[in-house]
């Protein structure tokens, strides 16, 4: 044990071990004064032995730097401490709670209105901040693995966290044994690759009735919301639009409506009018369709003119627009002059000639284009076409119409089907059938209800997860549910370790087969069933269908039950709780903010002045000052003398 008392406390620090597999001796390092004093330079913080609750310690090295601009520290962890500081397991139990048919709710607490009830993994990960900011880091990194799977398929934030807590928690026991990490993350590296190709070879094409199914079991078992979904994408297509919205009365309502949607947002963030969702939305408002680059902002004064005068919204859709141009729509958005958004015209080259004319079309405008004679400084108000509603994010768009154009719509999709049979190239007609599909699809619009804001947010998260699951599904794919392929998949691990290079990558490949239970374990655990017991069941027994329904606390076939995930899901769970956990295992330093403190005295504002001193005092309890001031007699023989001239 290493004395530090002979050390002053300013100017010590402790140097440890940077890798759990190769441990050093730890000494001390002594700063004088002079150096500590220096401008921007290392300023060593004393920091004893820290030991942990099961009696593992601490070695920890922190410095701070401070100059004119930066200021920061660096701490190195040894083994566990690094994972034990990020918390990964208290995400993991946060977030896990939500898993599962018998997963209970998640109570958010908001600073401006009620309290948030969710069973939504994403959302209860989005809130977890830690003051610690060493612990904040590990969240930080832990928190990706969910939220890229929901952002690439919609859904399996829950499962992506559990993953990578088990790889972690596996990883670290056999880190802190002094395995090579390198050589344990290429095991599981190589592994990924491989079950990856597992899952497509059993993953198979969902059918129309399946979709219900998995619908509902992303919704937690509830097959109303999963029969809505199956009956919106019946309606639209497989490739329809769904779009999600707050409802009037207290029932959920589905509404099939005209309209179009394509992957072009807004081309500057100033636009947006709703800040949570980082969408521009407007209604009754007029779009500007223009197969050119703008160049001159000048040419879209006329236009801009007549939207002022009669107050509409105006939504330009062009081949491009330079930056004086957009900065005009910009200023003029932001001052309240008009409402106004700018996007870029879908496709490139003759697809999007063919795209803009689509939108012209449905909305009842009239494309500009210099071949037809029609330039945009001469254009007026009547070459605008009109939607109901308009909602563009960051990368899509969506037109609503009020279906006064269907005669059009029809005219232009019959003879688009004409042109199908005409052509014999198999790239034509394939764009050919997009259009199609595009103009005569519709949009189908959930109405979510609910009796209060607080169930209205739950069953909006509940419906928005069944609705990406599904359309994940369709992709990719569905294989069997309840985290059985997953164990399934670990089945397969001991034929992988056969081919990997040496004993410390065959150890990561079983890490990765334990790991790949904790899902699971936890929905069993979530039904009141004993993890274990579930997953030494389910793995006794050769069908690869069999498996655990917590939702009735049984054994069947959960194919026939209808108890199915997409393919999608559970690849992105895989490949991002894999990404997060070879982090966490080859990470061993961690490098942080510091907060510094303002230590400038705070002013008081100084107490206003009275207008008189009767509105403070009495006239009999006025200060000596104030009654020797009235009784001066040069004030009195000034006031006399004043008075004569007078």
């Amino acid at each position: 044990m290493v004395s530090m008392k002979s050390i002053p406390k300013q100017s010590r620090c402790f140097v440890g071990a940077t890798m759990a597999s190769s441990p050093t001796s730890i000494s001390a390092i002594s700063f004088t004064n002079q150096t500590l004093h220096k401008r921007a330079s290392p300023r060593a913080m004393a920091k004893e032995i820290c030991f942990n609750h099961d009696g593992s310690a601490t070695k920890k090295l922190q410095v701070t730097y401070t100059s004119f601009s930066f200021s920061f520290s660096f701490s190195w962890f040894i083994g566990l401490t690094l994972t034990r500081q990020a918390r990964v397991n208290l995400v993991a139990e946060l977030v896990g709670v939500t898993l599962g048919p018998k997963g209970r709710n998640v109570v958010l607490q908001n600073k401006y209105g009620p309290p948030k009830i969710v069973n939504d993994g994403e959302t209860v990960l989005k809130q977890i901040e830690l003051e610690d900011p060493v612990e904040n880091v590990g969240v930080k990194l832990v928190r990706q693995a969910g939220a890229k799977t929901n952002d690439l398929a919609g859904d399996g934030c829950s499962t992506s966290i559990i993953l990578a807590h088990g790889l972690i928690t596996e990883g670290v026991k056999v880190v802190a044994a002094g395995m090579n990490p390198v050589q344990i993350v290429r095991g599981i590296d190589k592994t990924l690759k491989a079950l990856v190709s597992e899952l497509k070879l059993v993953s198979r094409e969902v059918k129309d009735l399946e979709l219900a199914d998995v619908a509902a079991v992303s919704a937690g078992n509830d097959y109303t919301i999963g029969n809505m979904i199956f009956d919106a994408l019946r309606q639209v297509g497989r490739k329809g639009v769904v779009k999600i919205e707050k409802g009037k009365c207290t029932e959920n309502s589905l509404q099939i409506v005209e309209g179009m949607q394509f992957d072009r947002g807004y081309l500057s963030p100033h636009f947006v009018t709703d800040r949570q969702k980082m969408t521009a939305e407007f209604h009754s408002c007029k779009l500007l369709l223009v197969d050119k680059k703008i160049t001159n902002p000048k040419d879209m004064f006329k236009i801009l003119d007549s939207a002022v005068k009669e107050k509409y919204p105006v939504v330009v859709v062009a081949e491009d627009i330079v930056p004086q141009a957009l900065a005009l729509l910009i200023r003029n958005k932001r001052k309240g002059v008009f409402k106004a958004a700018a996007i870029k015209a879908p496709a490139f080259g003759e697809r999007k000639s063919h795209y803009l004319d689509d939108i012209a079309i449905l909305t009842g405008a009239t494309v500009i284009r210099d071949e037809m004679g029609l330039t945009l400084d001469k254009a007026g108000k009547e070459v605008l076409g009109t939607a109901v509603k308009l909602v563009i994010t960051k990368d899509s768009t969506l037109i609503v119409t009020d279906g006064s154009t269907r005669a059009a719509v029809e005219k232009r999709v019959s003879q688009l089907r004409r042109l199908v049979e005409n052509t014999e190239e198999k790239f034509q007609k394939k764009i050919l059938n997009e259009r199609i599909a595009r103009l005569s699809g519709g949009i189908a619009i959930l109405q979510v209800g609910a009796q209060t804001v607080v169930e209205l947010k739950d069953k909006q998260l509940r419906i928005e997860d069944a609705l990406n699951a599904t359309k994940a599904a369709i992709e990719e794919g569905v294989v069997v549910g309840g985290g059985c392929s997953l164990l399934r998949l670990s089945a397969k691990v001991d034929k992988i370790k056969e081919l990997l290079e040496n004993e410390e990558q065959k150890i990561g490949a079983e890490i990765f087969k334990r790991a790949l239970s904790y899902p699971t374990k936890l929905i069993a655990r979530n039904a009141g069933v004993s993890g274990s017991v579930v997953v030494e069941k389910v793995l006794s027994c050769d069908d690869p269908n069999y498996g655990y329904n917590a939702s009735i606390n049984c054994y069947e076939d959960l194919m026939a039950a209808g108890i199915m995930d997409p393919s999608k899901v559970v690849r992105c769970c895989l490949e991002h709780a894999t990404s997060v956990a070879k982090t966490f295992l080859t990470s061993d330093a961690v490098v942080v903010d510091i907060k510094e403190e303002d230590h400038t005295p705070r002013r008081k504002p100084p107490m206003p002045l009275p207008t008189s001193t009767d509105s403070l005092f009495p006239k009999n309890m006025l200060p000596s000052s104030s009654r020797q001031r009235r009784r001066n007699p040069q004030s009195d023989s000034a006031a006399k003398l004043l008075s004569a001239l007078r």
